[in-house]
């Protein structure tokens, strides 16, 4: 995969990558552990990117525009106007949140819709809050000081990321989290944390670092740029794709950095773990092969679903320590004492799915 934007969003680097996927049966951790043991609950949706579970295990599923309730055919909540439901999260008293945004980020419209058990839903306009204040403006991408045959070098593709920049309008809520108080959101376009309170007011909560990449010749070759880029560094967005609060009060987030991810260019997805309450983000771990979701037990122990990976890793001394090979995995959430996780249906060349995902219950 090369880099094709200034960022690769989390839902573009999903399609892209389900291209190399492939279905089959989940296969246990190494020897020395005792097996997981999977317990397929749905292969009810094609693309489940985001789900929920409630305490008691019924599960809520984002799969294309609408969001369903594990067991039912009739959905619980459906976008309109051509967007897609992304994140979903479901609190203890039963109201639950639905992240959604456009699949064309030239059309600008993302918000987060609340719909409580009485009452009527609250809506939050996240483009809107993106556009006017731009959080991640105060990061600088790309480059630092390119000389003209890097800048030239870098710009020279139609889709070619710009030499150097600061974070730009752009909104794509990806995940929500439960705040208590209100739901977090991470916004992968927008390459931050905010919260939506009650009201549907929103705040920002911390803005994730760039994720500075040293261009190999390898990752040349694939930009088709000249030799002088070798070596260069460049700062790629951070694209948070998850955010769950762990049992310290602390929020863990999932990184899928822009830019390509694989040979060329290694294993660059992390986990940061932030403090809602001062915005500071500190990284945990990383190597993370496409660090499309997290979970936290009430242990603190995090999981990650590495989607390029096609695997579930735990995070230990700051490096992914494999648990579960799953392929296709998007999505993992705790709850009750058990893990769960979403895989998406392999896609072709030409985007098509073939054959189902699902949901499955992982004892541990």
């Amino acid at each position: 995969m090369t880099i094709t934007s200034r960022h690769l969003t989390a839902a573009a680097a999903l399609t892209l990558a389900a291209t190399l996927t492939s279905t089959g049966a989940a296969t246990a951790a190494p020897a020395h552990r005792p097996a997981p043991r999977v317990t397929v609950l749905s292969t009810s949706y094609v693309f489940p990117l985001q789900f929920a579970v409630a305490h008691g295990g019924q599960v809520y599923v984002a799969d294309g525009p609408s969001v369903f309730r594990l067991g039912r055919a009739r959905p619980v909540a459906t976008a309109s106007g051509h967007l897609g439901a992304t994140g979903v999260e479901v609190e203890r008293q039963g109201p639950f949140a639905v992240a959604y945004t456009s699949g064309d980020p030239q059309v600008g419209r993302s918000y987060l819709t609340v719909k409580p058990a009485r009452g009527r839903p609250v809506t939050a306009d996240l483009h809107a809050f993106e556009a006017t204040h731009n959080p991640d403006t105060v990061n600088a991408y790309g480059v630092k000081n390119p000389s003209p045959c890097v800048k030239a070098g870098l710009e020279s593709g139609p889709q070619a990321p710009p030499a150097a920049y600061t974070g730009q309008v752009d909104s794509n809520p990806y995940a929500v989290a439960d705040a208590g108080s209100g739901w977090y959101v991470a916004d992968a376009g927008g390459n931050d944390i905010v919260k939506v309170d009650k009201h549907g007011k929103v705040s920002l909560v911390a803005v994730l670092p760039p994720q500075p990449a040293v261009i190999t010749p390898e990752l040349a070759t694939a930009l088709s740029a000249p030799a002088c880029v070798v070596g260069v560094t460049y700062a790629f967005e951070p694209v948070p794709t998850d955010v769950e609060r762990g049992p310290d009060g602390m929020l863990y987030v999932s990184t899928l950095p822009g830019g390509a991810e694989g040979p060329a260019s290694g294993t660059r997805g992390s986990v940061y773990r932030v403090n809602p309450r001062n915005g500071t983000a500190e990284r945990i771990a990383t190597g993370f092969a496409g660090a499309t979701n997290v979970a936290v037990d009430d242990h603190g122990t995090v999981y990650v679903a590495e989607f390029f990976g096609g695997r579930i890793s735990v995070v230990r001394d700051g490096r992914p320590c494999p648990l579960l090979d799953l392929p296709g995995v998007s999505a993992v959430e705790w709850q009750d004492g058990h893990l769960y996780a979403a895989t998406v249906a392999p896609m072709d060349a030409q985007g098509v799915p073939h054959g189902k995902g699902s949901i499955v219950r992982i004892d541990l």
